[in-house]
């Protein structure tokens, strides 16, 4: 943690971007884009640990495991965002996935001075969100050295709890503490030190996948379809119905239909138009089949295309 700060890669002058102060502004935005074009090749190179980290996510959640992220300023707040989107996109409850920034809800905002540097908040913050042996957490932090994080971290770990990080160094500190790095290492910024940009975009990216990958493998989607996505307003119950038809292929009147006796649960729906089931019925499927509704489907076919 004593590290020379100019001896990380993410806080090295960008050489292709010396004199971008010079630049006319197409010239500016054109340099920006060809150095963000780097960045998914680079989280592509990261598919195997990441996939590992998707394979412990899933079995956490399988074992009612929680996916908790903690991160500070940038960090903090993509953990927050990806947390957020998945109860309204999956129907997960708001605990499966929680984003923890250091400083707080304020530090959403704002920066909160110091937080970001204390190990004990970090430790605190474990204890405070009840980290248990079954959950996974997900240290962001693109230095890979922030103190917040190591303590979170370190202190999940003597939980028992299952500990990944994300940085854009190698060989970080972090790796000395997580069970599984993932180290996406997209090099200088075009500012130097700004590491909301490529590092942050890379962060996203990945955050991503781990969230979509481990809702696809625990039955939140059936082709590509979010059909367990909740229907809390008029656009996203328009979306529920439009599911439902590209899932069945069935009338508009057969949808609505059954959208209405499903009582708004998109799952069910499918399954009952396309088991001709009713929704006890497609809801037994669906428990017998884990939640998936591909499986529930063809429980149904088995049994000669009746539910009953």
């Amino acid at each position: 943690m004593n590290e020379n700060i100019s001896a990380l890669t993410t806080e090295k002058q960008n050489r292709r971007t010396r004199h971008i102060d010079r630049y006319s502004t197409p010239e500016l935005l054109r340099l920006i884009n060809e150095e963000d074009r780097t960045v998914a090749d680079v989280v592509g190179a990261a598919i195997p640990a990441i996939s590992e980290a998707v394979a412990r996510i899933v079995d956490s959640f399988r074992k009612q495991g929680r996916l908790f992220y903690f991160g500070a300023g940038t960090s903090g707040r993509l953990g927050i965002l990806d947390a957020s989107e998945c109860p309204p996109t999956y129907g997960t409850d708001p605990d499966r996935v929680q984003g923890i920034i250091a400083g707080g809800d304020k530090a959403i905002r704002e920066a909160v001075e110091g937080a970001e540097d204390s190990y004990e908040l970090g430790v605190r913050d474990v204890t405070a969100y009840g980290i248990r042996p079954e959950d996974v957490l997900v240290g962001i932090a693109a230095s890979g050295r922030t103190p917040y994080v190591l303590g979170a971290m370190t202190r999940a770990r003597e939980i028992g709890a299952t500990v990944i990080g994300i940085s854009n160094n190698e060989r970080s500190p972090m790796a000395d503490i997580a069970d599984l790095m993932i180290e996406a290492v997209v090099g200088p910024e075009v500012i130097m030190g700004s590491t909301r940009m490529k590092a942050g975009t890379a962060q996203k990216l990945i955050l991503n996948m781990l969230t979509t990958a481990s809702m696809v493998k625990v039955g939140k989607v059936y082709d590509n379809l979010m059909v367990d996505l909740q229907p809390s307003n008029g656009k996203l119950v328009d979306r529920a119905k439009r599911i439902i038809q590209l899932a069945t292929q069935a009338s508009d009147a057969e949808v609505e239909a059954a959208y209405e006796a499903a009582d708004g649960h998109v799952k069910t729906a499918i399954v009952m138009l396309r088991a001709g089931a009713d929704k006890e019925q497609a809801r037994q499927l669906l428990e017998r089949a884990d939640g998936f509704v591909g499986g529930a489907i063809a429980m149904s076919q088995q049994s000669g295309g009746s539910a009953s």
